[in-house]
């Protein structure tokens, strides 16, 4: 459950030394990432985050030296050994490594840290923190005093404080409860609009999700691959045929899928695929903290669709039912259930989400600075990202928006997805059969505008 990048950066890179002293500098901007995970006694209440006194930066930032040719090629297995691994839940649950020798003159940063750490959307804003605007930044900072971790909490104490918070929680339902009994009206519609919104989310569609060849069992190993393209593209497709970007990077997904199975036997006529889309609850005010506050929306994925125009269509018109159906609004009610309900029951509940089929992959597209960042003076090219994936989903595809590129990263299981470098190239086909649909729509546009007349005015 951890998500991670690939960045890729222009010219040399820099020493390990440097990077340490870097990173080292900016942690007191990110607290959580000197914290570690405390267990409470007799799993009486849900873990807690405590200062890490055995904290040493030189465990979490790695480097990694990459042999000739160091071409993509090489890397991208690369990304797939380091995402395979499973954080240390005793340490702080972040990495970083370097990695040197790249072709072309670059060098690379491959991170990953755990989904309880940060979310999507205020992962692009916590770049801020190591990277910089601009390239003649000084290197290094010198912390202004030497960080001294809180004291480990005993046992008793972390007991005492769940044992605490079972008290206080009811407290607070009680004062809903209250708050209810006032204004009875207004709370039986606000109530009725959650179930109508917790309905949505449970059973969208009504019927288990098609049986696909990426919806089998996993494993614990992945390979990952990535494409990357201009925001402009995008931009151009929807102003041409329609919808936002996020319905185009839907519809390219669907397109890929569908020459993906077919490559593999697989029958597509009139299926539909349904894909988690994971959103931000966040206001603009909480951009930038940390901590995980999303919920997720379904996405009709046509994969049966041959025709370009016709399938982002199809994506534009599901998405603007799901929109206004309060799916978000749902998976939010259901988030907000989990703080009233033991440990060992929403422990069990989680084991089922994904036995019960309700999607067939994950696809996730962030919004990223559209201005180049820089680490250690070399400027970031491009933001490979990667979501994890779940059981009986061997894909997950995220997509990252970053100073006019568009990047997709590919993340998947090492035996299911064996040929995932083939899923790329089909996501190339597809954007590619988009842009000359949106192309060819806009030419005769400008061909119809230039054929018409133009009114000849009164004499």
């Amino acid at each position: 459950m951890h998500v991670g990048s690939c960045l890729i950066f222009d010219g040399p890179a820099p020493s390990y030394e440097d990077l340490v002293a870097h990173v080292s500098s900016r942690l007191d901007s990110v607290p959580r990432y000197r914290q570690r995970l405390a267990r409470v006694p007799f799993r009486q209440g849900r873990p807690v985050w405590v200062d890490d006194p055995y904290f040493n930066i030189r465990y979490h930032v790695r480097h990694i030296g990459m042999p000739a040719p160091g071409d993509d090629s090489l890397l991208a297995p690369l990304c797939g050994r380091i995402f395979s691994t499973q954080l240390d839940r005793s340490k702080p649950l972040w990495e970083i490594a370097l990695v040197d020798g790249l072709s072309d003159n670059r060098h690379a940063l491959i991170a990953k840290t755990h989904h309880a750490m940060i979310d999507g959307i205020a992962g692009v804003d916590l770049t801020a923190v190591l990277f910089d605007t601009a390239p003649d930044t000084p290197r290094t900072q010198p912390e202004r005093t030497a960080w001294s971790p809180s004291p480990l909490p005993s046992d008793a104490e972390l007991l005492a404080s769940a044992l605490l918070e079972r008290v206080t929680v009811p407290t607070e339902l009680t004062r809903s409860i209250r708050a209810a009994l006032r204004r009875p009206r207004q709370a039986a519609a606000a109530a009725g609009a959650r179930i109508g919104a917790v309905s949505a989310i449970t059973a969208p569609g009504g019927e288990p999700v098609p049986e696909s060849p990426i919806n089998v069992q996993i494993g614990s190993h992945r390979r990952f691959t990535w494409v990357n393209s201009d925001l402009d593209t995008a931009r151009q497709i929807k102003n041409s045929l329609g919808g936002t970007v996020n319905d185009v990077v839907l519809a390219t997904v669907a397109g890929a899928l569908g020459s993906y199975l077919r490559s593999r036997g697989h029958p597509t006529r009139g299926l539909e695929l349904r894909a988690m889309v994971p959103v931000s609850m966040r206001s603009d005010d909480d951009r930038g903290s940390s901590g995980n506050d999303i919920a997720v929306m379904w996405a009709t994925l046509p994969v049966g669709e041959a025709d370009p125009v016709r399938r982002l269509r199809r994506v534009t018109e599901s998405m603007a039912e799901v929109k206004s159906s309060g799916q978000a609004v749902g998976a939010k009610a259901l988030s907000q259930l989990s703080g009233f309900a033991p440990q060992t029951i929403m422990s069990q509940a989680a084991r089922l989400v994904p036995r019960q089929r309700f999607f067939n992959l994950v696809v996730t597209n962030v919004p990223g600075p559209q201005f180049p960042l820089y680490l250690l003076g070399a400027r970031l090219r491009d933001i490979y990202p990667m979501v994890p994936i779940a059981e009986n989903q061997a894909l997950g595809i995220a997509v990252i928006s970053y100073d006019g590129r568009l990047d997709f990263g590919l993340n998947g299981d090492w035996d299911a997805l064996s040929d995932i470098e083939l899923l790329g190239e089909d996501l190339r086909s597809a954007l590619a059969e988009l842009t000359r649909a949106a192309q060819a729509r806009t030419s005769r546009k400008g061909k119809i505008r230039k054929s018409t007349p133009k009114p000849r005015s009164a004499d």
